[in-house]
């Protein structure tokens, strides 16, 4: 059963990984305007629901294999991986589900509640989503060593939550605009980096338990 869950934790990090870069490609594209509607938002909006779940497993599979004393750690990520879910999950199905296709109607008007523009209902939705992705991984920090590929972990984990005041500040700054969406570059390092390190550990510990 363990090594079941060193694999779904690997392949999981690898999607999630791979779904990041995804959205952060496409998110470039649209800011130098290479792209457009509906084709960026569809791709932007479906990458970034891509992260969600394999980015769950990525961690439920961490806590089910943290040692017992450890599991508040674990835990507490996984509870704030959980809300992330929640919230960016519940923007997403509606930008795509309902949001585009009456944009495309030209019925705009009608559902501009549901719009995820700046300072919006759902812009805060991602906000406190992404917010909660931080926290997850700022608490799962500590479960990590100092050494070799663990320690890299948790650099990564550190530098993904330390920067979650940044983003913040990117969603919550009364004057948006695509210069401070920049701002936030960081986060498009730190998210997938994490993410595939993670993944990467979890094949080391099967490998190590398949040669011992």
């Amino acid at each position: 059963m363990l090594g079941t869950i060193h694999k779904v934790g690997f392949w999981s990090g690898v999607i999630a990984f791979a779904s990041t870069v995804a959205f952060v490609i496409v998110q470039s594209l649209q800011l130098f305007s290479v792209i457009k509607f509906p084709l960026d938002e569809i791709l932007i909006y479906g990458f970034s629901l891509c992260i969600t779940l394999p980015f769950l497993f990525e961690i439920l599979a961490l806590h089910y294999l943290t040692p017992v004393n450890s599991r508040f750690w674990s835990h507490a990520a996984l509870i704030f991986t959980m809300m992330y879910v929640i919230f960016v999950t519940s923007n997403y199905v509606v930008q795509l589900a309902t949001v585009i296709p009456m944009k495309l109607r030209g019925m705009t008007q009608e559902i501009s509640i549901l719009d995820q523009t700046p300072h919006s209902l759902f812009w805060n939705f991602d906000a406190i989503g992404y917010i909660f992705m931080g926290f997850a991984t700022l608490f799962a920090a500590p479960l990590f060593s100092n050494h070799g590929l663990e320690g890299w972990v948790k650099i990564s984990f550190l530098a993904h939550g330390f920067i979650t005041p940044i983003i913040a500040f990117v969603y919550f700054y009364p004057g948006f605009s695509n210069m401070l969406l920049l701002i936030g570059i960081p986060w498009a390092i730190t998210a997938p980096v994490s993410m595939l390190l993670l993944a990467m550990s979890f094949r080391k510990d099967l490998q190590g338990k398949n040669k011992s």
